[in-house]
């Protein structure tokens, strides 16, 4: 039986799938979210902006979309533009937000001007000089494509002659790549929900490789929630990924990664303004360390959709 709060949304699109290179994720991700709004008694359909024009949304009669789609035309403010040009309300952050936090450079420039803590970075080419540059951010370092996710094109670089090879392999996903400071220690994600910081949770991966398949595929990753840290500590980790949000405007729902060295000093990662929701997924395991079951998570989520 369909309950008011659900009905009350009318019509709802979760996009889902896309045509980045984390359609298959998104996909996985959409399917859960469907399944959990539909349990909660809304009217939600899939819709893949793959497959199907985007401005069918509005021929069709949707009145709110959950932004599911992971990476590029899909978190980094192009279907966002769209909406509001629809005049749709949707989930996430806005266009501004959405498209600098997609972009790993830039995201970095604001976190520096607004004196947050994040690795030391270069923009890379084929034409750059790889002996000064492990000089000058030091080894190992990470070389990895500004405009993708989920640790695609990504590599640890341990020595100076795995450098080009490297880069090479982010350039195959963008045409911007950069390099940055390795930075050693614990590997956090803080995740929010309707400007309040979630439950950190700790991430343990094989041989300390959180990459593509050991986040979404291997059962060998463990993860920690609550995450093992003193009260205090996680509060001003809380904080800060906060006060990272709020600096690259973020609103709805997202999730921070960081690093916490043995020292207690912490450095931003990255941010994420459609993280994923598959079944090893942080921020549906953060809302349930805080009391929050999925369904009640992606029907939050969908109460905080808007327009601009």
């Amino acid at each position: 039986m369909k309950g008011d709060k659900g009905t009350s949304f009318g019509k709802v699109a979760v996009l889902m799938g896309g045509k980045s290179a984390e359609r298959e994720i998104s996909l996985l991700s959409g399917q859960n979210v469907l399944a959990g709004l539909c349990r909660k008694g809304v009217d939600a359909h899939a819709f893949d902006p793959a497959e199907r024009p985007l401005f069918d949304l509005k021929h069709d009669g949707f009145q709110r979309a959950f932004i599911i789609l992971h990476g590029r035309y899909g978190e980094d403010g192009t279907v966002q533009g769209a909406l509001e040009l629809m005049d749709i309300p949707y989930t996430g952050s806005g266009v501004m937000a959405s498209a600098l936090c997609l972009d790993k450079l830039r995201t970095k420039l604001v976190w520096r001007g607004a004196g947050l803590p994040t690795p030391r970075h270069a923009l890379i080419t084929a034409r750059s000089d790889w002996a000064a540059l492990a000089r000058d951010l030091g080894l190992p370092l990470i070389v990895k494509p500004v405009h993708e996710g989920s640790s695609i094109g990504l590599t640890k670089v341990m020595s100076v002659e795995k450098l080009q090879p490297a880069y090479e392999l982010a350039a195959k996903y963008d045409s911007l790549v950069m390099a940055e400071e390795f930075a050693p220690g614990r590997e956090l994600t803080a995740s929010f929900l309707g400007g309040e910081a979630l439950p950190l949770v700790w991430i343990e991966a094989p041989a300390g490789n959180y990459d593509y398949h050991n986040k979404y595929f291997s059962d060998d990753t463990r993860y920690h929630c609550p995450c093992g840290l003193p009260a205090a500590q996680e509060r001003e980790l809380q904080a800060l990924v906060m006060r990272a949000a709020d600096a690259l405007g973020c609103s709805g729902w997202g999730r921070a990664d960081l690093m916490l060295r043995d020292d207690g000093v912490a450095t931003l990662l990255e941010m994420n303004t459609a993280p994923g929701m598959t079944a090893h997924s942080l921020v549906p395991m953060a809302a349930r360390a805080a009391g929050i079951a999925f369904d009640d998570l992606v029907l939050k989520i969908l109460e905080l959709a808007h327009v601009g």
